[in-house]
């Protein structure tokens, strides 16, 4: 009896704080290969996978989650180095001396340890596949000739589970480099202006390269509706709206 009952509460020390840390969070399962894809939506650029036993995080931020009461990272990618992608306390709070870290060199003044990929790297890490693509704005300028994502700096991520494909898109614009992608099975496509995408952009991307399920993310206050409205007739492509503002 007393061996049973040290079992229960070992199991509840477990489960109760996995419960309290994905309070309020939206998750999807997608079926693969390899068993089922587990995403968590944290909010903005911020999310999760969990894919067997490991636990992917991409851009890790506070301000969107506690990351203290958030499952530990085999995995973190971090897309640039703007603060509302990258925050090293967040990071910290998921971080272990086993943690691999993928990010760019504009990162590294703030990380330290990571693995840098430039666009176009391919690397297999933890057994997952990540392959980075080129993250830029063409038309939305800071100033006159000033990206607020200048070619060459930040990256998205194709990231292989089993047989699907998953493209994190980071801050972007539809560049020649995403709307050339294939076989990509879900894509997360940024949609706010005037950093990233207006729903005619993130439409003409999808059109292009025909992802599976699109999830626009760090969407701010644009209208989601639009999207939805704009791919309507695209069957193959199913739009699915989280919570990721």
């Amino acid at each position: 009896m007393a061996k049973g009952l040290f079992l229960c509460s070992l199991l509840l020390m477990v489960l109760v704080p996995w419960a309290r840390a994905q309070q309020g969070f939206e998750t999807d399962i997608i079926r693969t290969s390899a068993g089922d894809l587990k995403i968590t939506f944290i909010g903005h650029g911020s999310l999760f996978f969990t894919f067997g036993d490991k636990v992917i995080h991409v851009d890790p931020v506070g301000q969107y989650g506690d990351y203290s009461k958030l499952p530990k990272a085999d995995l973190i990618l971090i897309t640039h180095e703007h603060r509302d992608h990258l925050d090293p306390k967040a990071i910290g709070a998921i971080r272990t001396e086993k943690t691999k870290i993928v990010l760019t060199q504009a990162c590294t003044p703030q990380v330290q340890g990571g693995m840098v990929m430039k666009n176009g790297d391919a690397q297999t890490i933890e057994g997952i596949k990540i392959e980075a693509v080129p993250a830029y704005n063409i038309l939305h300028m800071r100033s006159e000739g000033v990206p607020f994502h200048p070619k060459g700096v930040g990256n998205g991520y194709v990231i292989t589970f089993g047989d699907k494909r998953v493209y994190v898109a980071g801050d972007t614009e539809n560049t020649p480099e995403m709307k050339a992608l294939k076989g990509i099975d879900i894509a997360f496509l940024p949609m706010n202006l005037p950093y990233t995408m207006t729903p005619e952009m993130v439409a003409d991307a999808a059109k292009a390269f025909r992802p599976k399920i699109l999830y626009p993310y760090h969407f701010g206050d644009t209208d989601t509706s639009r999207i939805v409205e704009l791919l309507k007739d695209s069957k193959d492509v199913e739009v699915r709206i989280r919570k990721m503002k």
